[in-house]
């Protein structure tokens, strides 16, 4: 039988939270008719760090779920985390394109504690295996 993994949920919705982030440049672009850069127009400007800001983020907390979750870590736990991540990801790009500063801090907050909660339970779940009986 094969293993189907509960990660592949969470890189299919972060990869949808891009390409919506990027036709949002690409729609502001066209409207506002910036080729390059940002313009000088404040809603371009937040919509290209939203964008950037999704894509520093979000591969490395998918790297560190989808080991987590190769290792063996319950379902229940990648869902956590994957529901964590998509959470903070979420508020921080509706904040940024909406120049929330409070629900953008909330937003990092919940992504770089997630990412870090990550790192914990992948160190852990080695240790586990390597001195599991």
């Amino acid at each position: 039988m094969e293993t189907t993994l509960a990660s592949a949920i969470y890189i299919a919705l972060t990869a949808f939270l891009i390409v919506w982030l990027s036709l949002k440049v690409i729609g502001y672009r066209h409207r506002l008719q910036v080729n390059l850069g940002d313009g000088d127009r404040d809603e371009l400007r937040l919509a290209i760090a939203a964008q950037l800001n999704a894509i520093e983020y979000i591969p490395i907390a998918l790297l560190l779920l989808v080991v987590l979750e190769l290792n063996g870590a319950p379902v229940v736990l990648i869902h956590a985390f994957g529901i964590a991540l998509l959470t903070g990801r979420l508020l921080h790009a509706k904040a940024m394109l909406s120049d929330n500063l409070s629900l953008r801090v909330r937003g990092m907050q919940i992504t770089l504690f997630t990412i870090i909660f990550l790192g914990i339970a992948n160190l852990l779940w080695f240790a586990y295996g390597l001195f599991a009986i």
